[in-house]
């Protein structure tokens, strides 16, 4: 069976698909989003559901949307090389360098998939951190968790704006560019909701963010 109707290009996918947080909560959680977002609604996908905790809402949903960048990413790994995309930009104005804080304190110039190679890593890690993201249930939350979640978000926006300057035409000719556009949409409306990426960051996609903001 294909995921999201992508066929046998989805084995093409980086690592293996992380899981939601484990006890009830996360799952139960899990189940609201697939039942919002089946019903097509994505404004209602996105809000956090009556009286559960923000932050659990967060860790869930930070899951969901690097799996999906990593799904979508992953169709492109043969299109998207060294050779073709020797750095990580979106558009002539826009480049991106990698940095972790740890083993890379100093941002260094790298290709486009090495860029999300390094960036896939660092998210995963972040996800199996329990002391970030908790996995047992009513395990504290740390202080800074927002302030990774919006790296996070920040960083996987790099990536919807690498495959949407570089790869379009691609994504088109593959016929996704219907998955493409629902994927990012959803995660333009969380990200909005929650305030999760500063404005400034959003420049090389400006245009197609504010017309999805405003269809909304």
């Amino acid at each position: 069976m294909s995921l999201f109707g992508l066929g046998n290009r989805n084995q093409k996918t980086f690592r293996p698909k992380k899981n939601a947080p484990s006890g009830n909560k996360g799952a139960q959680l899990k189940r609201h989003i697939d039942a919002t977002l089946g019903s097509g609604n994505l404004r209602e996908a996105v809000r956090l559901p009556p009286g559960e905790d923000l932050n659990e809402w967060l860790a869930v949903n930070t899951v969901d949307f690097f799996n999906q960048v990593n799904i979508l990413f992953g169709t492109l790994t043969e299109f998207c090389t060294q050779g073709t995309c020797p750095t990580m930009s979106a558009g002539p104005k826009f480049e991106y360098r990698w940095a972790d804080g740890v083993q890379i304190k100093k941002p260094i110039e790298v290709s486009a998939p090495k860029y999300v190679d390094f960036l896939m890593d660092w998210i995963e890690a972040q996800l199996d951190d329990e002391s970030i993201f908790p996995q047992k249930l009513g395990a504290p939350f740390p202080p800074n968790f927002r302030e990774v979640v919006k790296t996070i978000f920040k960083r996987l926006f790099r990536v919807y704006a690498h495959i949407y300057h570089s790869h379009f035409q691609k994504i088109v000719s593959l016929k996704e560019e219907a998955h493409l556009n629902t994927c990012f949409k959803h995660f333009t409306l969380f990200t909005w909701e929650f305030r999760l990426i500063e404005e400034g960051e959003l420049a090389p996609l400006r245009d197609l963010v504010e017309s999805i903001i405003l269809a909304y």
